[in-house]
């Protein structure tokens, strides 16, 4: 288990996790088309997150034109460029998938002051 952890510690991010579920976050994401390389923001409400170490990632769901789009993302992944945090979210689940069921303003996480 040690070796496991000795070989994937290069490749953990230091300043992955400053974010928990229930918050708005945008997430720079690097695209490759051909032989360009953009980056793209994700924004939506963070829905859960999973595992740990270096298999550890998150769920983010937005609205896109009426309909409901979730993206997972690996946490220490090189294609990640940064998470921001647009707001935070006040929570007392591990896990929103109720969200999904629902509609208009029910759909709203609470802000934590």
């Amino acid at each position: 288990m040690d070796l496991i952890k000795a070989i994937t510690a290069p490749q953990i991010k230091a300043d992955a996790g400053q974010f928990g579920i229930g918050d708005t976050v945008k997430v720079h994401v690097k695209i490759k088309e051909g032989s360009r390389e953009r980056v793209q923001v994700f924004e939506g409400t963070v829905i859960a997150k999973k595992h740990g170490g270096i298999s550890e990632s998150f769920t983010v769901r937005r609205m896109s034109y009426g309909v409901g789009v979730e993206k997972t993302f690996p946490m220490h992944s090189p294609n990640i460029e940064k998470v921001e945090v647009v707001r935070r979210g006040k929570v007392r689940r591990a896990k929103l998938y109720y969200l999904r069921n629902r509609v208009g303003k029910a759909a709203k996480v609470k802000q934590d002051i």
